[in-house]
């Protein structure tokens, strides 16, 4: 598999949303160090534990930073923006960085009702994400009515969020598809990707392509890295009291905190799930992945509030797959 991280720029407590952003640039310089073939960024709006809200602007700082590794967006949530809008981003990063640059796409909305209000979006807006899918890469191919600039006369690849019906619509479009969340948990999901791929309509030459995404953290040993891995399920487990999504808290402060069984079962569950181990617990893990779904890619959504550690995941990791 060619092997992709995903950096959401995850804030931590008592540090500024800016550390965050500055933190995804090093990080991605440090993936092309060690030899990654991809640096995705998201999007997410408003959210206490996320400084992410703009990718565009964010791959336009990594791309400078960086020489040869591919960046992108995982994702963009279409349904928030005007598809010439986002073609237009796309072609000056494109323009920018010659040959580098990838457009993931996603569906969601804001987290929360306030959210959604601040963005002119609701759940009972019309569905028109696949048309917009179509419109945005007439635009970004150059064969729309009105064309976008800058024109590079070079397509940037498209690549779509899914689950469900978004498996469908990745079909009927000819898209590559990124797969993630609790899908990679259930028996089905060989017989959604198998669908996937045999009703897939190629598009200019295109081929089913399938990304994984799932949160991997390596150290020297399991306890370590299951240790590594806490800080992120425990913000999913907050997140699920509150309503809102926290920034990272150490692990010695959340040992220290009072635990309700309901968010114990919650962590452990989020632990148990995650791919969290030494290199030979999680080449075995991944390796079992790769061959229940045949992936092209593995993109790996790895956060923990100490970043040194978290560099040196990146590192094993990419010996891991290397």
């Amino acid at each position: 598999m060619r092997l992709s991280l995903l950096d959401r720029s995850r804030t931590r407590v008592g540090a500024p949303d800016a550390d965050a952003i500055e933190a995804t640039v090093a990080r991605a310089v440090h993936a092309e160090q060690v030899g990654y073939d991809r640096f995705w960024v998201a999007e997410h709006h408003a959210v206490p534990g996320i400084a992410s809200g703009a990718p565009a602007v964010l791959l336009a700082a990594i791309g400078a930073r960086t020489d040869r590794i591919r960046i992108g967006s995982g994702g963009v949530m279409l349904p928030l923006h005007q598809p010439v809008v986002v073609a237009e981003q796309f072609l000056v990063l494109e323009a920018l960085h010659p040959g580098r640059v990838d457009l993931g796409l996603g569906r969601s909305l804001g987290f929360t009702p306030p959210v959604r209000r601040a963005l002119r979006r609701d759940h009972d807006d019309a569905d028109t994400f696949e048309d917009d899918l179509v419109e945005l890469r007439g635009y970004l191919e150059g064969t729309a009515d009105v064309t976008a600039r800058p024109a590079t006369g070079r397509p940037v690849p498209m690549h779509l969020l899914a689950t469900g019906r978004g498996l469908e619509v990745a079909a009927r479009l000819g898209l590559p598809v990124v797969v993630g969340g609790p899908i990679l948990d259930s028996d089905e999901l060989p017989d959604v990707l198998a669908r996937y791929r045999r009703s897939f309509v190629a598009h200019e030459g295109s081929a089913p392509r399938v990304t994984i995404s799932l949160d991997v953290v390596l150290a020297d040993d399991d306890a370590t890295a299951r240790e590594l891995a806490l800080p992120e399920a425990w913000a999913m487990a907050v997140s699920r009291q509150t309503g809102e999504f926290p920034p990272l808290e150490s692990v010695a402060a959340i040992r220290a905190a009072t635990w309700s069984s309901q968010v114990r079962r919650r962590v452990e569950s989020s632990l148990d799930r995650a791919v969290a181990g030494s290199p030979t617990t999680v080449r075995r893990r991944l390796e079992s992945l790769a061959e229940r779904t045949g992936a092209d890619e593995l993109l790996a959504s790895t956060s923990t509030h100490d970043r040194d550690a978290l560099l040196a995941s990146d590192r094993m990791l990419g010996e891991v797959v290397g």
